[in-house]
């Protein structure tokens, strides 16, 4: 399973059964305040990165790559600062025009501001894909979960241009 080419900005059609599993999602997603985890990053071009991520909710990550990467991204204060210290450029981008931002909000919902373009199950695992209802087209963020037990295991960001990033967590802590 994956995401698709392009975003999807339709509301996926729910089930019974797949309302139930974002109720548990959402419920998962908000009881998780703090999380130290070590990830493998998947960039578009197929160049692969490994190194330590910070969530503090609401608001707050950090992604410290490993050398020889010259790659750090912080969010926090409404933006997602891209810093590149081989190239001595820095990016902000506002936390609501990229997808990675759904991750800090204070309440996760999937209604209202947010929503659900696609929920699909495999076989210990559930996908759910994502966008800002008001800016579609800003992206898709597609988190999987590994079940039973529920854990966020990944997710996928499908961003303005097209582009598709993959991150795995690995030896989460939580607290």
């Amino acid at each position: 399973m994956c995401i698709r080419d392009r975003a999807q900005t339709q509301p996926a059609a729910l089930t019974a059964q797949d309302e139930a599993d974002l109720a548990r999602i959402q419920q998962y997603m908000n009881g998780v305040r703090t999380m130290k985890a070590r990830f493998l990053q998947t960039a578009p071009d197929g160049r692969v990165s490994n190194g330590t991520a910070w969530l503090q909710r609401p608001g707050r990550m950090r992604f410290q790559y490993d050398p020889p990467s010259p790659l750090l991204l912080v969010a926090g204060h409404g933006l997602v600062v891209f810093h590149d210290a081989q190239l001595d450029q820095t990016s902000n981008i506002p936390e609501d025009r990229t997808p990675l931002g759904l991750l800090l909000d204070a309440d996760i919902r999937f209604t209202g501001p947010v929503t659900v373009t696609g929920l699909q199950r495999g076989p210990g695992q559930i996908q759910v894909s994502l966008v800002r209802t008001a800016t579609p087209q800003e992206g898709t963020l597609t988190l999987v979960f590994s079940t039973p037990p529920l854990a966020l295991h990944s997710w996928m960001v499908l961003d303005a241009q097209g582009r598709t990033t993959t991150v795995t967590l690995f030896d989460q802590q939580f607290g």
